[in-house]
């Protein structure tokens, strides 16, 4: 069977199916068969169910059923044959003018792109190789560290230094009046590690826990706020808790909690040194 492939645009395609009535309506009258020696209904005994009666309830939805079915089969069959590689399911919609005992449909579809792959006998490929010195071994402990960080509060008298974690509350004004996201509760952060802009963390460090501070801050103008961006606010802190950061010794529990079984830290260092460590 030839099949006409029309390209849309890009990797998108149509193929055109034709069913004929009479296999449609076959297979219908075939599955109303079936259905009527299994129906239910009241005022008549199991399995004797006029035909007629069955149609009449069921008969939409079979045929439905049979449509759908028999479209999916066309389709399958006539993609098979123009050898297309289909991305996704196809969008089926009924088309107009279909010849006299068929019905007809257009299948909208996309196919995967062709990718041709060039000789690569003759290409050349740059090996990289990366040195893993003491340094690096000992940055990416202290990142190891630092994710498995634990905090404590400190006394009411110690201020806020970088590396805290402090929970405030605030609330920020422009031109007296209050604008969306300028305000919170119970809100934490880490000092000097730049979750908030300079000028917020300038004024937090130094606190300590009970304090209140009001300080102006200008917005960026490239601040991702549109509705603030480039103005200055006054903002009111309160700084509720001040907790210091715990880091864990590098040692063998540790060590095993970066899932190394020799748990030693000679092991992990050499952990570090390997390829894909």
């Amino acid at each position: 069977m030839a099949v006409n492939v029309e390209t849309l645009e890009k990797l998108e395609r149509k193929i055109t199916l034709e069913l004929p009535v009479d296999a449609i309506q076959k297979e219908v009258e075939a599955r109303l068969k079936r259905m009527q020696r299994q129906v239910k209904m009241d005022g008549f005994r199991p399995g004797k169910v006029p035909l007629g009666v069955v149609a009449q309830r069921y008969g939409y939805s079979v045929q439905y059923e049979v449509m759908n079915d028999k479209v999916g089969e066309a389709f399958n069959v006539a993609a098979a044959e123009a050898k297309l590689r289909i991305a996704g399911s196809p969008r089926i919609n009924e088309k107009d003018g279909a010849a006299e005992g068929t019905v007809a449909f257009e299948a909208i579809f996309e196919v995967y792109p062709e990718v041709k792959i060039n000789d690569l006998s003759g290409a050349t490929v740059e090996k990289v190789s990366a040195e893993v010195n003491d340094a690096a071994i000992d940055r990416t402990l202290d990142i190891l560290r630092k994710q498995r960080r634990t905090f404590g509060q400190r006394p009411q008298a110690e201020a806020a230094q970088d590396g805290d974690r402090v929970t405030i509350d605030f609330e920020g004004k422009i031109d007296g009046e209050p604008f969306e996201g300028g305000k919170a509760e119970g809100f934490q952060f880490l000092v000097g590690e730049g979750q908030m802009l300079k000028e917020f963390e300038d004024a937090v460090r130094g606190m300590k826990a009970g304090e209140s501070k009001t300080f102006p801050l200008n917005f960026p103008a490239d601040y991702h706020g549109k509705e603030v961006a480039g103005k200055q606010a006054d903002f009111l802190v309160t700084v509720q808790k001040v907790e210091a950061a715990n880091l864990p010794e590098v040692d063998e529990t540790f060590v095993k909690s970066l899932g190394i079984a020799d748990g030693t830290v000679d092991a992990s260092r050499r952990h570090q040194e390997e390829p894909g460590a």
